[in-house]
């Protein structure tokens, strides 16, 4: 069960994380940012991009193939 909760935290984390890229790349192409926000605004993309890029690395990169394997062996 404990392991069920572990996968459902991790989904919903790639999940926000997915959506929140989205997001703040629609603002700063449809909305005018304050000049005051569009560096923070920037950087923040920059950091949600390379968690994006770290959640797909982890679902469909060589992370994933490692943890099928570790879910084999446990059988």
């Amino acid at each position: 069960m404990k392991e069920l909760w572990k996968q459902i935290f991790q989904y919903a984390l790639a999940a926000l994380i997915a959506v929140g890229l989205y997001w703040v790349t629609y603002l700063l192409i449809m909305k005018a940012a304050p000049e005051g926000n569009k560096d923070a605004l920037l950087i923040v993309l920059g950091v949600m991009a390379g968690a994006f890029a770290n959640v797909v690395g982890y679902f469909f990169g060589s992370s994933k193939g490692s943890s099928d394997k570790n879910e084999i062996l446990k059988k």
